[in-house]
């Protein structure tokens, strides 16, 4: 009877959180799978004769200059659709997060072996279980909002105060598109010890790919204004060291630079970078808006 008892509340907790978030999931998959950040990964990337415009966030420390124009994809988000949410981490821990247990994602899902759903959950899976972190990388897939601050607490410490920075676009934001961008005031570096970057993942709910590298890091903020006047408060990294990665980073090719050049990128809108909180660096994001996500 117990076994019976546990089970039966095991599975309406489950048919419930399907209900929750089942609506959305094929949307939320196929949408999300260009606008993973997964060319913010260090790990390596075939070579393909085409590069899509979501690869132009890149760019080099001297481009981070007053009035200097850059070419930059920025994602629009569907004024119709609302972000999705993080699942509690006990509604989280309901559901296997593990490559071998694919299949029976699928079928819980809904999904076919053969849909681009399928394809883009194998490949988080594959990322975020399978592929090594490269030399100084620690790394970390957070299936909830408790889990993601407990690996930034492992990072920082835990007593450190911390914040999470975003690029913020306006709300009349467009569409998708490839467009230059001129910086209209000096870029500011936020002067941290640590960094710590979380990038979105295509998954039925949210999953954010966060990693800290024990080499050189610098956080820009940076205020865009495009070709069609609006204005983005993006946030940018500069890898200042970048000999560990693989050569066939997509980066390299974009910027036509060397391995071990610097490489900087911007953010998407709703990827994160978390950093400690320090008395003299700018406070513009505060932690009170991290979990309205």
């Amino acid at each position: 009877m117990y076994y019976y008892s546990q089970f039966t509340r095991w599975s309406l907790a489950l048919c419930l959180l399907l209900l929750m978030i089942g609506y959305v999931i094929g949307e939320n998959v196929a949408t999300n799978r260009n606008d993973v950040g997964s060319h913010h990964h260090h790990q390596g990337h075939s070579t393909t004769p085409h590069m899509d415009h979501s690869v132009q966030v890149f760019f080099t420390p001297k481009d981070l200059k007053l009035g200097n124009i850059i070419p930059i994809f920025f994602r629009g988000r569907n004024p119709s659709s609302s972000s999705p949410h993080f699942l509690p981490r006990e509604e989280a821990k309901l559901i296997p997060f593990s490559p071998s247990k694919l299949p029976y994602l699928l079928k819980l899902f809904g999904f076919s072996q053969a849909s681009s759903q399928a394809k883009a959950m194998e490949d988080t899976l594959r990322q975020c279980i399978i592929v090594k972190p490269i030399l100084g990388e620690n790394k970390f897939c957070a299936t909830s909002l408790e889990s993601m601050l407990d690996f930034v607490h492992k990072i920082f410490g835990p007593t450190t105060k911390f914040k999470a920075l975003s690029t913020k676009k306006s709300e009349k934001f467009g569409s998708n598109n490839l467009q230059n961008y001129t910086i209209v005031d000096a870029p500011r570096q936020i002067l941290a010890p640590k960094m710590v970057a979380c990038h979105t993942m295509p998954y039925p709910y949210v999953v954010y790919y966060c990693h800290f590298q024990e080499r050189e890091s610098k956080v820009f903020q940076v205020s865009l204004r495009g070709e069609d006047n609006y204005i983005v408060q993006a946030v940018a990294v500069c890898h200042m060291d970048t000999s560990h990665w693989s050569p066939d980073h997509v980066s390299f090719r974009v910027l036509g630079v060397k391995l071990g050049s610097p490489v900087c990128h911007f953010f998407p809108e709703e990827h994160l970078v978390w950093v400690p909180i320090i008395s003299n660096t700018p406070t513009h994001n505060s932690l009170g808006r991290v979990s309205s996500m």
